[in-house]
């Protein structure tokens, strides 16, 4: 196994304890997302807690904020702090690790959340960036069903006008969300040829739970000037825990002990 691949089920492993022990998180989008956060954090980005607070630092935004567990899993491996603070106090009373990312935890760009803000603040660093003659990234991460707001559209509009090759975004396409399939909910088929009519450079990924895939795409981004680049990554809501594995309930699930039991020993056979 890869070190990237072997650093998202370890993980994974921990995702499943924080939100077993908190009894709250979503889950489903947490594991299909880990993949893109791992890689981008360990591979990609030029982000870490010692120039935190550097003007150069790469941004990155959860623009599906409900994902946030898998986030601060993320940010404690990577030493931004304690780790098992946030698995212990994920969504407990008075915890600065609440349900969705806010800026009282390190390495937290902006709070989010509700959906379709991301992509716009993104666009807005990237100009920033432009403007200051800075050579840092902005990576945004949105759902597939958060496609389906507006807000969207707009940003995509302009990123594309201003040609913010700076700018990457990545859509983690799972297929599903709390009310059903992407397509049941609001249909957003064709979505790479609706971002390339707004000047995108499109990338997609067979499997978006593939670390190498992932690399590969986020360097063929790097590379491309004069556009804003989309990665679609076509996911697995749930991947590792096959009970879970594209299961719409599994958006916001409770596992029993029985369950999380269950998805522990799953997931330490793939390490194994």
């Amino acid at each position: 196994m890869d070190r990237l691949t072997r650093k998202a089920y370890e993980l994974r492993r921990d995702i499943i304890k924080e939100v077993y022990q908190s009894k709250a998180g979503h889950i489903g989008g947490d594991l299909s997302v880990i993949d893109i956060l791992t890689v981008l954090y360990f591979e990609v980005m030029n982000v870490n807690p010692e120039s935190w607070k550097s003007a150069d630092r790469d941004r990155f935004l959860l623009s599906k904020g409900h994902c946030t567990d898998a986030l601060y899993i993320t940010l404690g491996e990577k030493g931004f702090f304690d780790k098992q603070k946030a698995i212990d106090t994920f969504s407990s009373f008075g915890s600065v690790f609440i349900g969705h990312p806010n800026t009282e935890v390190p390495g937290i760009e902006m709070n989010s959340g509700s959906l379709g803000h991301g992509l716009s603040l993104g666009v807005g660093m990237a100009l920033a960036a432009r403007m200051d003659g800075r050579s840092y990234r902005t990576y945004v991460v949105l759902g597939d069903g958060e496609m389906a707001e507006g807000s969207n559209y707009e940003a995509m509009m302009a990123a594309g006008h201003y040609g913010l090759d700076q700018l990457c975004a990545t859509v983690d396409l799972n297929g599903l969300q709390i009310s059903g399939t992407t397509g049941e909910t609001m249909k957003s088929d064709d979505l790479g040829e609706k971002f390339k009519a707004f000047g995108w450079n499109v990338i997609e990924v067979e499997d978006g739970n593939n670390c190498k895939q992932l690399l590969a795409a986020y360097q063929e981004a790097e590379a491309k000037k004069g556009q804003p680049s989309v990665i679609l990554a076509h996911t697995t809501k749930g991947k590792g825990v096959s009970f879970m594995e594209n299961q719409k309930k599994w958006h916001h699930g409770v596992m029993t002990e029985e369950q999380y039991r269950k998805a522990v020993e799953e997931i330490e056979g793939v390490l194994a």
